[in-house]
């Protein structure tokens, strides 16, 4: 006789009618639950994410944030729940991804322009539209390097505005970020957060980026969504409205600095609990 350790018990009740967000959401989470060897890491979680907004995803080491847009995103699977953008399935919605190791995320035997031309092809778009789409962006992104080169012959950083590039490529609803700067230098770090403002102004694009610098979090983001310890639920949610784009003053205006101080408060109480 097998004798299972630690599994979920899950209570039979009756399936309790969907609730939709409120006007201007986009995603939708219900009921969301996952467990890691057996203890939960989300249990019964509902969030609603507004659409035509960037949302930071911030909270205590272990809570599960990169977890969270990975299972958004269709990249870990859940154990029970619904998620539905507007009010449609992930496989009837077009996202794109922007990985933090951008050496694994972009294919090495293919050129760069290749890599990032990649997700039209699979659409089917023809040459024609592929080049236009792939002047848009060098444009928008102000290309220096060469996109004839391989991946492994940029530097990090390159790499890294060319992973932005491919997922931005088919014009996604949704764009998830999993903490994009984190291997960056500084200098790149400014040049992407300042190409990704300039973005999201352009095209509206919602976007939903976990970062483990705060500063960072807030500086990008329209809200803060801070996340308890595990099992994790929604600390707060905390508006950030100073006007786009936001520039190295911003960091010395006295909403950004009262934005991020709340930011840590809420951060310091739910590590102390």
């Amino acid at each position: 006789m097998s004798v299972v350790l630690n599994a979920p018990v899950v209570a039979d009740v009756p399936a309790t009618p969907f609730k939709p967000g409120p006007a201007g959401t986009h995603i939708t989470i219900r009921g969301l639950t996952k467990y890691f060897a057996g203890w939960p890491l989300y249990e019964n979680f509902d969030l609603d994410i507004p659409k035509h907004k960037i949302v930071s995803v911030f909270g205590p080491n272990g809570c599960g944030k990169s977890t969270l847009i990975n299972m958004i995103a269709g990249l870990v699977p859940i154990d029970a729940g619904e998620i539905l953008f507007d009010g449609k399935s992930l496989k009837d919605t077009k996202i794109g991804y922007v990985f933090q190791n951008y050496r694994e995320a972009m294919f090495p035997w293919m050129r760069t322009i290749d890599n990032i031309a990649y997700p039209l092809k699979l659409e089917g778009k023809s040459k024609a539209e592929v080049d236009r789409r792939m002047a848009e962006l060098v444009a928008s992104f102000d290309v220096k390097f060469d996109l004839n080169r391989y991946p492994y012959e940029l530097s990090g950083g390159q790499q890294q505005t060319a992973s932005i590039m491919r997922a931005l490529a088919p014009k996604p609803e949704v764009l998830f970020l999993d903490e994009p700067f984190s291997a960056l230098d500084f200098e790149m770090t400014l040049f992407i957060r300042e190409k990704l403002q300039e973005v999201f102004m352009q095209t509206g694009t919602t976007m939903l980026l976990v970062s483990h610098d705060l500063e960072e979090a807030v500086y990008l983001a329209d809200e803060i969504l801070l996340l308890t310890k595990r099992p994790t639920k929604v600390a707060e949610i905390l508006p950030y409205t100073d006007p786009r784009p936001r520039t190295v003053a911003t960091l010395s205006e006295p909403t950004f600095v009262s934005a991020k101080k709340q930011s840590l408060e809420i951060f310091q109480r739910e590590v102390r609990r």
